[in-house]
């Protein structure tokens, strides 16, 4: 199966580098609308099979025009791909909260799937609800298939630092993931995944990217 894993659109959340993982998040800027109305074009050579979303607001805005150019394609909505719950650091933009998210996060990515984020779920919790939906989207699709599944910048570098294989741990950290960037994988649950391509930039292009965003989940980082 070929796995499209596409970001979200940007929200006012990306723009102010807040922490908002909670259901049912912000809506897309005029940005982010935009962005989502570039990606049909932008993937108009790929045969999509099928479209998921996760439960949050801004996954469902930016898979929309993709679903309306493909016929009203049906979308999934997924209940275990959406972002790494932030706890009591929720709304927070202070740079010791968005460190500590980090930290847990990223630990997560190499191994440490006991640390547990404040007042929220640790790696074995996320790992199992993502690898559920994942497990769900092969089930229902056939091993050729083409998949659009539209979640978030932590949540995607993270599933993607842990069960890619082609790729060292400490990659996805080190790369940005814009609003509407994509990683694409192949593989399935059973024999495991490997990357075709990470291009971070908005599937619309550069001029689509906002370069004064504080965007505290998709920039270049490092591990804790």
């Amino acid at each position: 199966m070929r796995l499209l894993l596409i970001r979200h659109g940007q929200t006012p959340a990306n723009v102010r580098g807040s922490l908002d993982t909670a259901a049912p998040g912000p809506s897309l800027t005029e940005l982010g609308r935009t962005q989502a109305a570039a990606i049909p074009s932008a993937l108009a050579d790929e045969d999509i099979d099928g479209i998921y979303t996760s439960v949050l607001v801004r996954t469902q805005q930016t898979a929309a025009p993709l679903a309306r150019v493909r016929g009203e394609m049906h979308r999934v909505v997924l209940p275990g791909i959406h972002e790494i719950e932030a706890g009591e650091l929720e709304g927070r933009t202070d740079e010791a909260a968005v460190r500590r998210y980090l930290e847990v996060v990223w630990a997560w990515g190499s191994g440490e799937l006991d640390a547990r984020m404040p007042g929220a779920g640790d790696g074995h919790d996320f790992y199992g609800r993502f690898d559920a939906d994942i497990a769900r989207i092969a089930g229902e699709q056939a091993e050729d298939a083409t998949v659009a599944a539209f979640s978030h910048g932590a949540a995607i570098r993270v599933w993607t630092a842990a069960r890619a294989s082609n790729i060292p741990p400490e990659f996805p950290g080190r790369n940005h993931l814009e609003n509407t960037g994509v990683v694409a994988l192949e593989g399935a649950p059973a024999r495991g995944w490997i990357v075709t391509s990470w291009a971070g930039e908005p599937l619309g292009g550069l001029a689509l990217e906002d370069p004064t965003a504080r965007d505290v989940t998709g920039e270049p980082l490092t591990g804790p």
